[in-house]
Order: C-alpha cells, then structure tokens, then sequence
C-alpha cells in the first residue's frame, strides 16, 4: 500500500530537497493552486488557464531543470558546474522514480490543458510543442548534450 522510501545517499545541496517526502504532492498542488490563481486573476476559461499554467510550468521548469547549469551553492568545489539541475538529480542515474514523475507532471499538464481547450488550434498545436520540448529534454539520450556551444559552453 505504501512506497517505502530509501534514504538519499544524494549528497548534492541543490538536488536532495526533491528526495524530501511530500515533495511531490507539494509541486501537484503548486500547479492546481497556480491554475486557480490563473483563473481567478485573469477571468478566462478553465482550458485557457490549464494552457497557461502548462506553459508557465514548461518555461520554468526548462530554465531551471534543463538550460541552467551549476549550484548556488559554493561548498561543491564546482563540481556540478558543467550539469544542470536535471543531470545532477539522483547522482545522474536515468529512469529513476523522481525522474519518471518529473516526466509524467508535463504529460499530464498536457492532456488536461488539451482536453479542456477540447483539442482545438491554436491551444492543441501550442501545448503540443510546449511537451514535446519537455519530454525530448528528459530522455536518457540527452544527459549531458548542449545545443549550443562546444563542451556545454553557452
């Protein structure tokens, strides 16, 4: 019935909060709270502001899980410089269970902002490319490739 969760053996400042318990029940209700705020402010349909939380949450999440590399914080000696907050999760291992739930967040953002715009362009072409971009940056096969620069230089 429960998930037994194993210590973190991650020694890496920027990257063990995500091991914490309840981590990831606090980022599914940052994203309902961040939809009823949207909502709210803005008086736009339930569909609309799924797509704006969808692509609010891709622009964020791709700065700082995908494009920004390093740690804030200066007792790693630099190691973790050339990664980025999504290589350096899980000490870089692939496919684990933090990594696969980061994968399905976007997915699900994406059939909810899809499904409540009922498929219609230009909203199902928009969030689309917003998960494709999302998903493509979490593949095992990406880990440590830079589109632009040489060595990851940007």
């Amino acid at each position: 019935m429960y998930v037994r969760a194993t210590p973190t053996t991650d020694l890496n400042r920027n990257t063990e909060w995500f091991t914490y318990p309840g981590v990831w029940t606090t980022y599914i209700l940052i994203l309902f709270f961040s939809w009823l705020i949207v909502i709210s402010v803005f008086n736009c349909t339930p569909g609309m502001a799924w797509t704006i939380v969808h692509l609010s949450h891709t622009l964020v999440t791709y700065q700082f899980f995908h494009w920004k590399k390093g740690t804030p914080f200066a007792d790693d000696q630099g190691i973790y410089n050339a990664l980025t907050w999504w290589e350096q999760i899980d000490n870089g291992k692939q496919l684990t269970r933090n990594r696969k739930f980061l994968t399905v967040v976007p997915v699900v953002l994406y059939l909810i902002a899809s499904h409540t715009t009922d498929y219609q362009n230009p909203m199902l072409f928009i969030n689309t490319l917003a998960v494709f971009i999302m998903v493509v940056a979490k593949f095992p096969n990406m880990h440590k490739v830079r589109i632009f620069g040489i060595n990851g230089d940007h």
